[in-house]
């Protein structure tokens, strides 16, 4: 498959859909000045290339009651057992992102949490996981950056 060759409108297109997944594609249409029909054929090419992969939605969890999050780091026995404790960690609902890493942990994890003994509790499961002999976590005390616009600007400027 040819590489998709992004151009100024496929960018803009992108960066209100980063913004808002469920705008229709008549208000993109309307805001660039190009037909539905264009905009509607610039996304399945994007999806078809693999640059748009679904559509995601946001949720505010503040609201929803869970406004704790750590961080997990996990240290493996073996890193053989990582695919086992992956899932493992997956059973784990509060357990919101894990990551195999290089350096100081195996697998790093994002948790959410009502509060502090329930975050107690989560990491506990982790903890308690068969080949995982010691967790380490931080808190965080406050989401500063979550930009998904940024990157793809400096993207596509590098284009």
């Amino acid at each position: 498959m040819a590489k998709y060759k992004i151009d100024e409108v496929d960018h803009q297109i992108l960066d209100m859909l980063i913004e808002n997944t469920r705008i229709p594609f008549t208000d993109i249409a309307k805001k660039l000045l190009i037909s539905a029909g264009t905009v509607h054929v610039r996304v399945k090419k994007m999806e078809d290339a693999g640059i748009i992969q679904g559509s995601s939605l946001t949720l505010d969890y503040k609201k929803l009651g869970y406004s704790f999050i750590a961080y997990v780091g996990l240290y493996l026995n073996n890193t053989s057992q990582t695919k086992f404790v992956l899932e493992r960690i997956n059973n784990i609902p509060y357990v919101t992102v894990a990551h195999i890493t290089t350096g100081k942990f195996n697998i790093f994890c994002k948790i959410r949490a009502k509060n502090t003994s329930h975050a107690k509790d989560v990491i506990f499961m982790l903890d308690d996981i068969e080949g995982v002999y010691r967790t380490e976590s931080m808190i965080s005390l406050e989401e500063s950056i979550n930009d998904k616009k940024r990157l793809m600007h400096t993207i596509f400027n590098d284009l």
